[in-house]
């Protein structure tokens, strides 16, 4: 009885969102059906323009103006629910703030500070540097995967590499996908055109090789995944698309720094399958210096037991200013400020955000995956949040503090 007043709720607000919204014409639309089982002739009858598959078997993208078709679909038994194809983006507070052409490990504040407020990585190191058995994807704006930092540590899909130019060797629907795929264009390239995923990849695992800077991880294999366009921008759909393909490569890790204060079911059933899969989903907490158990940012606010949010503080260790917090959605702090790490085109840079924070978490966790304990993401969630450097300045957290490496290596708890 619940569930069909509820399903009423969302179908009202829905039909409101359709009156009420200028930008509703030529839009697109995520709508899921109830069975896969010879309904889609239901989508190809109501509508003329292109359908596409959005989730294996019953959800679809579909792009209209017929505002009066759709409220009338959505009223339909068949139809599980329908809504807009929001966009997503990354969520930076500062950008470049400095490109520097020969980093050293000592101007990596996040990895050793004077004022004591690091991840303590060297103390996790003498335990494990990371493995290549670890894969984690960068689902971002693509990673540069040609970087001197990250070429040796990308994941390669052997199937592509060693298979005929062109063709889809493995079958899974995207050619010559070597290093990951470009769920915009929906093809095999995943370089980066706009920096943050390269970033966000160079401070999980960039190589120690005494050049440029050192990752939390020496060892690992990053997936580039682009969902994001050179401004930083995408949407739901092509967000699915990348989550659902490092699930069908089995990845240990899903790093995601983007966001949407737009609530998508379609995007929650997606981390709810990386979540039946047992894959960590580590994601910021978002840059808007607000409360997330009031004013929800998503993915951060799925509430899974493999989704880990992450906020960021400053080299003091206090709250960044910009990065959102709640006491009962936001799990860990970790280093979001002047961040150096790799930018595409053999550079380095700085920028800050909770962005920089949550691959900070997903290096950790790759550290502790290392060690071959077989925990479980829920597991892995408790440890990161008992295990943290309690602090008054970061309260406002279910953690109350910040993540530390070794004490999530030795399970030190507070």
């Amino acid at each position: 009885m619940y569930k069909l007043f509820k399903d009423e709720i969302v179908k009202f607000l829905f039909f409101i969102s359709l009156i009420a919204s200028s930008s509703v014409f030529s839009a697109e639309y995520i709508v899921k059906l109830r069975s896969s089982a010879n309904l889609t002739n239901l989508l190809y009858q109501s509508f003329d323009g292109p359908i596409d598959e959005v989730a294996q078997g019953n959800t679809f993208l579909i792009k209209t103006d017929q505002k009066s078709r759709l409220i009338e679909l959505s009223n339909h038994p068949d139809v599980e629910y329908i809504e807009p194809n929001y966009r997503i983006s990354i969520d930076d507070d500062v950008l470049d703030v400095d490109v520097v052409k020969d980093p050293k490990f000592s101007k990596q504040w996040g990895l050793k500070n004077k004022y004591g407020v690091d991840i303590n990585i060297e103390k996790a190191w003498e335990m494990t540097k990371g493995s290549k058995d670890i894969k984690i994807a960068v689902i971002d704006t693509g990673i540069d995967y040609n970087h001197p930092d990250l070429k040796d540590q990308m994941w390669v899909n052997e199937a592509e590499l060693n298979g005929e130019k062109g063709v889809d060797d493995d079958g899974n629907g995207y050619i010559d996908d070597i290093h990951g795929a470009n769920l915009i264009k929906g093809d095999g390239d995943p370089m980066d055109d706009q920096g943050h995923g390269t970033h966000c990849a160079g401070v999980i695992g960039a190589t120690h090789n005494n050049k440029g800077i050192a990752g939390v991880m020496a060892n690992v294999q990053l997936m580039g995944l682009k969902f994001l366009d050179s401004s930083g921008r995408g949407d739901v759909v092509a967000a699915i698309k990348a989550i659902d393909y490092a699930i069908a490569q089995k990845v240990d890790i899903m790093s995601n720094s983007w966001g949407s204060t737009e609530e998508s079911k379609a995007l929650e059933e997606a981390v709810q399958r990386a979540s039946d899969a047992g894959i960590v989903f580590v994601v910021a907490a978002g840059n808007a210096g607000t409360n997330n158990d009031n004013k929800p940012f998503y993915p951060a606010n799925y509430n899974f037991d493999n989704v880990i949010t992450v906020a960021a503080h400053d080299k003091k260790g206090a709250k960044a200013r910009f990065s959102n917090f709640g006491k009962e959605t936001v799990h860990i702090y970790a280093p979001g400020t002047s961040i150096l790490s790799t930018l595409p085109w053999n550079r380095y840079g700085k920028r800050s955000g909770t962005s920089m924070a949550a691959p900070f978490v997903s290096g950790i966790i790759g550290l502790q995956l290392a060690m071959g304990e077989g925990l479980l993401a829920s597991d892995i969630k408790e440890r990161i949040i008992k295990t943290s450097v309690t602090s008054r300045r970061l309260e406002n957290t279910v953690s109350q503090g910040r993540v530390d490496a070794f004490r999530v290596l030795t399970d030190l708890r507070n």
